[in-house]
């Protein structure tokens, strides 16, 4: 019987796909949305309900409303503006949420036990490493031990995509017949896809190199702007 599993599902084209993944591999329950007052929280959710919706799974939206107080982020609405550029230059640190990933894995596991899961997912991707701490390999496994030894269930984490690209995980979404354009990636959060922040930058790219159609409509589309050197 496959493990019973909650994923996390911002809305976001890798954990859009990682629920699709999951729906194949695990009995997926539910699916958790964090609302952390995000400037984009309000255009991602509404897609992470349609894809638990299409796949006939319980969504279940959890504030934390706190962090736009408490925490420092231009990410957030209570932060500056979202920086344009590369998605690996250092520029966009300053969209790190401290300890986010912390946080919400935390809930999951929780969550988790509460409804009799063994397994929560997230979508974290090798693209991530270079600027969140939380979304590497090394912590994930840290608080996946955490989760084990923290919970009866032993509860643990499914990260799929940790050593993978963007590109890669736009090509198995293709595979999965996941539509993307029922996914949200521009930080800004405005009425379409700036093409400019660097989530944006990212999600460009991830479909010029997977050489695959992107349905995404952007407010510009610019030259994709070079790496930073190290």
């Amino acid at each position: 019987m496959n493990a019973r599993a909650i994923v996390l599902l911002s809305g976001g084209m890798d954990s859009v796909v990682s629920l699709y993944e999951a729906h194949r591999t695990h009995n997926v329950i539910a699916t958790l949305s964090f609302d952390y007052q995000s400037k984009h929280n309000h255009r991602e959710i509404p897609f992470a309900r349609w894809h638990s919706d299409q796949l006939g799974v319980r969504h279940q939206i959890i504030s934390l409303a706190f962090m736009g107080g408490l925490f420092a982020s231009e990410l957030l609405r209570s932060g500056g503006p979202i920086p344009d550029g590369h998605y690996e230059d250092m520029s966009m640190k300053k969209t790190v949420v401290p300890f986010r990933n912390g946080i919400m894995l935390s809930i999951a596991g929780g969550f988790a036990e509460s409804v009799n899961a063994e397994v929560v997912t997230i979508g974290a991707h090798a693209g991530d490493h270079s600027i969140y701490p939380d979304c590497r390999e090394e912590f994930i496994r840290a608080m996946g031990e955490a989760l084990r030894l923290g919970t009866y269930a032993g509860v643990r984490i499914h990260f799929p995509f940790v050593s993978i690209t963007k590109a890669e995980i736009v090509r198995l979404g293709q595979q999965r017949s996941v539509d993307f354009s029922r996914t949200w990636s521009c930080y800004k959060g405005g009425e379409v896809h700036c093409g400019a922040c660097g989530a944006c930058v990212e999600r460009r790219e991830a479909f010029m190199v997977a050489e695959l159609f992107d349905p995404t409509e952007y407010l510009t589309i610019s030259p994709i702007p070079p790496r930073a050197r190290a």
